[in-house]
């Protein structure tokens, strides 16, 4: 069984030569073999098939034993996937490391701002769509307050916030004292639920980035009451409301 165009491209994508594919792939299917014998079963040219070898062994895609003529095997593609990443992601933090010392300065002598996105969601339906779309894309920690007039929207936002569970997010939720009964019971299923008494206002901050601040309600040029929410792509505002948050919790009650 041959390999197919779409799991030879992934394995291009991640990293691997066309050279190394073909050899991966012959050694998972011929088992333990010398470098000979694989070059003719992989189409390898023999000039080239040490290299291959090397360079797959770097990568932590296959092993070699001691004996003569050397013997090479197949990791499986699960473990060797895993070094991959782990390869990438060391190599990743060291150019992130040498190019922000270099091109940081840079910036900052240029005397450019920084021009955060800051935007103001107005209306219930806009707001929700912005927070569930951070809610999407949260991988580390998530802060939420609710209060009592937000409620509805914490019900329905549950599904998102189980699948963030599952993910392993760690999420805290601050609610008002009025908050029913059966949402704190749904909510403490998901995340580690706080009681505040007298909580106004209400927002959410993802990965100590992104943050949506709920101002209450506006009244709009039609005379009717709309939602207002500022939402901002910016680590200080989001440290900022962060702050605000621990303190907040610290005033709260546990749920009984």
């Amino acid at each position: 069984m041959s390999l197919s165009d779409k799991a030879r491209k992934a394995l291009e994508k991640i990293g691997l030569t066309s050279y190394e594919i073909k050899t991966y792939s012959a050694l998972l299917k011929t088992g333990q073999i010398n470098a000979s014998d694989l070059s003719q079963k992989s189409g390898v040219p023999y000039s080239k098939i040490y290299e291959v070898l090397g360079t797959l062994e770097e990568k932590g895609w296959i092993g070699s034993d001691e004996s003569r003529p050397t013997q090479y095997f197949a990791k499986p593609p699960a473990t060797a996937i895993e070094n991959s990443r782990q390869i990438q992601e060391v190599g990743f933090k060291n150019n992130e490391f040498i190019i922000l010392k270099e091109l940081t300065p840079l910036y900052e002598q240029s005397g450019t701002s920084e021009r955060p996105d800051i935007w103001v969601l107005s209306g219930v339906v806009n707001i929700a769509s912005k927070i569930l779309e951070m809610v999407d894309s949260c991988r580390n920690e998530v802060l939420i307050a609710i209060p009592k007039v937000a409620e509805d929207l914490a019900k329905e936002a549950l599904p998102k916030l189980r699948l963030l569970h599952d993910r392993g997010v760690d999420i805290t939720i601050l609610v008002s004292e009025d908050a029913s009964s059966d949402t704190l019971k749904a909510l403490s299923r998901v995340a580690k639920v706080k009681i505040k008494k007298g909580l106004f206002g209400g927002g959410i901050i993802s990965d100590k980035r992104y943050v949506v601040i709920l101002l209450g309600e506006d009244l709009g040029t039609s005379g009717s009451a709309e939602a207002v929410a500022i939402w901002a792509d910016h680590s200080g505002l989001a440290g900022f409301a962060r702050e605000y948050f621990e303190y907040l919790l610290k005033e709260s009650k546990d749920v009984k």
